[in-house]
């Protein structure tokens, strides 16, 4: 494919991205299944194109006039990401072959005339619906914090199954074959790999042997945070992918009850290899959408660990498009539906039992505002502690929201 062609397609891509709900990377592969002459450093330029334009989608938008589809921003990171003339966008646009049309009149005019100075929800990079709640959580910090999530491709980070090998087995495993993993500083068995050149981590042999997970550092700090142990009965509340399950399966080691359950059925299914291949019994339990199907529960639980559905703000490093999917009227959706799985969620603990809330959000209204909502509620739940947030910019990991509750006897 010529610069051009890639251009093309990287915007017919983007154009695809935002007609859907599909995550960037099942798009990109879809677009490389239905383009078999593109070869992998074609595949791996439109790749980096789109995940470029959209970690700068708001100033890109800004400086092309407001527009957003795939062509103008396209067009606005030639100029603003990758410092091109206009001489030179402009050859890239000639019409000829598989490449872009040439420039209107209208797009000259912005590549010249768009980048003055930008207000700063754009700099920042943000949704501006975010901004003022970013403002007041962060102070003066905010920009910093937006940035940070934002703008950098995340590393790769991995947990070492203990039960199966140790952390320094695997770490000189992975320098076998080519990695260069790190310790990462707040996990005692999380390792960290570079995002850049893409590790394949579930062609290596610790992942399919159940010696490694991929579990983002701040996943592996709120499962630690939980403090399931030995012999509990471990509710897993909204257990999703499962990957906070083998967290709280390790700290349990193999001894006493995991639950995980879920509204939705195939996840669940989906779950069930992962336990496989860590060496992990679990028991899957799917609840009805107003909580059924757990009674026999209430009252039994040592800690029911919430991890709440939210707007996943908290991962926009690594799926930058979800920023430009939300609005402010899901997040209060949201808001209504993490109060209400609370509230479900607190009748399965028992006296002196622990319930842990847990969001993977940058945003208060998901995480301090559900949190007060609940504690109002439920005055036989005590917190424990203080409240935890991690960042990108604060911990280097992603977004999350922690809070513990006890229930007093």
């Amino acid at each position: 494919m010529t610069p051009s062609a890639r251009l093309a397609a990287a915007a017919s891509v983007l154009d695809s991205i935002a007609q859907g709900r599909q995550p960037a990377e099942a798009v990109l592969k879809a677009w490389g299944a239905a383009n078999r002459y593109a070869g992998s450093k074609d595949r791996r330029a439109v790749a980096d194109r789109v995940y470029k334009v959209l970690r700068a989608r708001g100033r890109l938008s800004w400086i092309m006039g407001g527009r957003e589809d795939g062509r103008a921003l396209v067009i606005g990171s030639l100029a603003a990401l990758d410092g091109l003339t206009l001489e030179e966008i402009e050859a890239l646009h000639a019409g000829d072959g598989y490449g872009p049309r040439p420039l209107s009149k209208q797009e000259r005019s912005r590549i010249t005339a768009g980048q003055g100075e930008l207000p700063g929800w754009v700099a920042a990079g943000l949704p501006e619906f975010v901004v003022e709640d970013f403002k007041a959580t962060f102070g003066d910090a905010w920009a910093d914090e937006a940035r940070e999530l934002m703008q950098p491709r995340a590393p790769i980070d991995l947990r070492v199954n203990v039960a199966k090998a140790t952390v320094e087995d695997v770490e000189a495993e992975l320098r076998e074959a080519g990695l260069a993993p790190e310790r990462t500083p707040g996990s005692p068995v999380g390792l960290r790999l570079p995002s850049e050149p893409p590790p394949n981590v579930q062609a290596l042999e610790a992942f399919k042997a159940g010696r490694i997970e991929i579990q983002d550092e701040g996943s592996q700090i709120v499962c630690a945070l939980a403090g399931a142990a030995p012999g509990m009965t471990v509710v897993d509340y909204c257990a999703g992918g499962g990957g906070k399950t083998l967290g709280l399966a390790a700290a349990m080691q193999g001894q006493g009850i995991l639950i995980a359950s879920d509204v939705v059925a195939r996840r669940l299914e989906n779950i069930r290899p992962r336990l496989a291949r860590a060496g992990v019994e679990a028991e899957l339990r799917l609840i009805g959408q107003n909580g059924g199907g757990m009674e026999d529960l209430n009252g039994q639980a040592d800690l029911v660990f919430v991890d709440a559905p939210c707007s996943g703000s908290g991962t926009w490093r690594r799926r930058p498009e979800d920023a430009w999917r939300l609005t402010a009227d899901e997040v209060e959706r949201l808001h209504a539906l993490q109060v209400r799985i609370l509230s479900q969620a607190a009748k399965l603990v028992k006296p002196g039992g622990r319930l842990a809330y847990v969001t993977c959000s940058m945003l208060s209204r998901e995480n301090e505002a559900s949190a007060d909502a609940f504690e109002a509620a439920h005055p036989e739940f005590a917190p424990v502690g203080p409240r935890r947030r991690l960042s990108p910019a604060s911990t280097h990991t992603d977004g999350f929201f922690f809070a513990l509750y006890e229930r007093t006897p």
